[in-house]
């Protein structure tokens, strides 16, 4: 899946925790950003310490819609 710019996702981390990420874009490295939803932080794909995955997308609610398991 190709995140878009602007949409909200549901993410599954490794530890099996879901969260709510919005795709920011990529920079000049190609490299994706992301901002969680909750907490407000933003992050590069690069910096990410954790094994996680797209779950779907995520509604305004956070909730996921059309989740695929992948």
């Amino acid at each position: 899946m190709e995140p878009r710019i602007g949409q909200r996702y549901t993410i599954r981390l490794c530890s099996g925790e879901l969260r709510c990420w919005r795709f920011e874009g990529a920079d000049a490295r190609e490299l994706g950003w992301w901002r969680d939803v909750d907490t407000g932080l933003s992050f590069s794909e690069a910096s990410l310490m954790y094994a996680w995955q797209i779950e779907g997308e995520a509604g305004a609610d956070g909730a996921t819609a059309g989740a695929h398991r992948g």
